[in-house]
């Protein structure tokens, strides 16, 4: 998917979100952002080849191992895209509240290109996010409908959290803000943002302080 389908959908005179620019490239980023649109969904987003490789994620990601949410593959949205937060305008594409709900870096896994393994219809990789860390798949789903029905996969491992409840950390990483405040266009929170809606850490015993 190309840039020209992302902007066919969009009148950049009406809606706030970034245009089709080349942005520099950063690495291996993610972003995932809680979009009210016509449906509450979460928006996965992985920075490969320039753009963000996206899926809309209706349940939104679980750090749960036993849970496979559905994911299903869009347009490719520009680099940019990724720190957006805000509101557009009833009546246009995905009308609604968006909020960024978590970002980080992640680290492929497998000696195969991202491009590769999305190809195959595997692609795994490692999250290093504000919200959400350890080891994911996103697997297409073979013999469903127009090809881009996938799964959105917690692997076991160290990060893993059983009954994980995405909903219970629903404020941006960015402003602090809930939904609602960022549907009302209300200002950030001073000196809030993600260590509030960090999922809880596995604790380990305290190590001896250093005199």
């Amino acid at each position: 998917m190309a840039l020209e389908e992302y902007a066919s959908k969009r009148d950049f005179t009406k809606t706030p979100e970034p245009g089709p620019s080349k942005a520099a490239t950063h690495g291996h980023r993610f972003f995932i952002q809680r979009h009210d649109a016509s449906h509450l969904h979460y928006d996965f987003r992985l920075e490969i080849d320039g753009v963000l490789k996206s899926w809309a994620v209706p349940k939104g990601p679980s750090l749960d191992p036993t849970v496979k949410h559905f994911a299903a593959m869009v347009e490719d949205h520009p680099l940019d895209y990724g720190d957006f937060e805000g509101n557009i305008p009833k009546g246009n594409y995905g009308g609604g509240s968006v909020m960024l709900w978590d970002r980080g870096t992640y680290e492929l896994i497998g000696d195969e290109t991202a491009a590769e393994q999305i190809a195959r219809g595997d692609l795994k990789f490692r999250l290093h996010g504000e919200k959400l860390n350890g080891t994911w798949a996103l697997v297409r789903m073979k013999g469903k409908g127009k090809g881009n029905e996938w799964l959105l996969i917690k692997k076991k491992d160290e990060a893993s959290q059983p009954g994980w409840d995405v909903e219970a950390f629903a404020t941006s990483v960015k402003t602090g803000r809930t939904q609602e405040e960022i549907a009302a266009d209300l200002p950030a929170h001073p000196k809030k943002g993600s260590d509030q809606a960090k999922p809880k850490k596995k604790i380990h015993a305290a190590e001896p302080k250093q005199d």
